[in-house]
């Protein structure tokens, strides 16, 4: 028999998993069960982990799963469990636990730790370097292929909603279409965040900033490293 929040959680848990295939936070845990810190959040977790409810994925962040449904609605105290505050980034009305079909697919929490090739221009172009350190990025935001981080440093790109600091997430290629926005290597020492265009037998890299110019390249001037693919960001 469940107590009343650790119900509450669960259903929270459940319902966050099928609409997002990724496990809420343990603050949108908090805040989704108005609890005063993470700690008694950690401890319902524990709890439901003990009694078979839910299991904790293994070397992932943020992965839960959950086993198996309680044989009643009724909680601990003989009454129906109050409904689950939604955390503020919960879009729909919290459902009635419900049996998970037959085939149900495996909860998309996995963690994808990305090479992380240093820094990127998303102004001038910079010396790109390589580095041995990685970004731990949720692979719901990759897709297909293969991918690296590059920290973005400079405002060129800001009207395309890429700001300083942000972690750009690449998928390696070296082809792309007139108007993606691309990693380009420009005269085999700089790289730089662009889009990508084609004009009168050149390589135009234009910025999405009107204070800056578009750049233009000899085609031999400028190889196609990958095509940006998402953007992590960071807030301290």
């Amino acid at each position: 028999m469940l107590t009343r929040k650790q119900h509450e959680l669960l259903t929270f848990i459940q319902v966050r998993l099928e609409e997002s295939g990724i496990s809420p936070s343990f603050e949108e845990m908090k805040e989704a069960l108005d609890l005063k810190s993470k700690s008694g959040v950690h401890r319902l977790i524990s709890a439901l982990e003990e009694r078979g409810f839910i299991r904790r994925l293994p070397n992932r962040a943020r992965a839960l799963e959950v086993l198996r449904q309680p044989d009643s609605a009724v909680t601990k105290g003989g009454a129906a469990p109050a409904p689950v505050r939604a955390a503020a980034n919960t879009h729909s009305a919290l459902t009635p636990l419900r049996a998970p079909p037959k085939a149900a697919p495996a909860p998309a929490n996995d963690v994808v730790e990305l090479p992380l090739h240093g820094k990127i221009a998303a102004g001038v172009p910079i010396e790109a370097f390589e580095t041995s350190a990685t970004l731990p990025v949720p692979a719901a935001l990759l897709g297909a292929g293969e991918h690296y981080a590059l920290e973005v440093s400079g405002d060129s790109m800001v009207e395309a909603g890429i700001f300083d600091g942000d972690y750009a997430l690449v998928r390696k290629t070296d082809a792309a279409r007139d108007g993606e926005i691309v990693v380009a290597l420009v005269r085999g020492e700089e790289a730089t965040l662009k889009y990508l265009h084609r004009e009168k037998g050149m390589i135009r890299l234009d910025p999405a900033n009107a204070a800056y110019d578009p750049q233009f390249y000899r085609p031999d001037e400028v190889i196609v490293q990958g095509k940006l693919a998402g953007l992590l960001r960071r807030y301290h």
